[in-house]
């Protein structure tokens, strides 16, 4: 079976910085994987504010999540510091995708690649529904 592989942008639009907490920790003594899903979900909620928007409220519309890839390019380890960066792009009519870099803030090595796909979702109507225009132009300015 192939492994997985992601092509991310060039240009990263937003970064912040997260520690690994000792409960971020597995067995093998490093990161463990459902902690990146963790940082990814905390990385979004900085990037999506950033530009004044919430998960609940990109332009009047919702969010929820379709799919996930993650590949792992090293170990991460107790308070390490990791430089988490964020972009959007591909972005349907329903859908765009987040995609994530994690390096080491102080080594500056790579540990991470990410993406997920996001869909914009009605909660009442439990639908989808379009991605804003405006929310689109925004985030494409940025990435200029």
């Amino acid at each position: 079976m192939p492994r997985v592989k992601l092509e991310l942008p060039e240009k990263f639009i937003f970064k912040t910085i997260l520690a690994v907490r000792i409960d971020d920790i597995n067995y093998g003594n490093h990161m463990s994987n459902d902690a990146y899903l963790k940082f990814m979900h905390e990385a979004r909620l900085r990037f999506l504010a950033h530009f004044g928007y919430t998960e609940f409220d990109i332009e009047g519309v919702s969010m929820i999540m379709g799919d996930t890839a993650i590949v792992f390019k090293g170990e991460s380890f107790y308070g390490d510091e990791i430089t988490v960066e964020v972009t959007a792009g591909d972005f349907g009519t329903k859908s765009f995708d987040l995609y994530y870099r994690f390096s080491n803030t102080k080594t500056n090595q790579i540990v991470c690649e990410a993406k997920t796909g996001m869909v914009c979702f009605n909660y009442t109507s439990r639908k989808s529904v379009n991605v804003p225009d405006k929310f689109i132009v925004k985030l494409q300015l940025n990435s200029r």
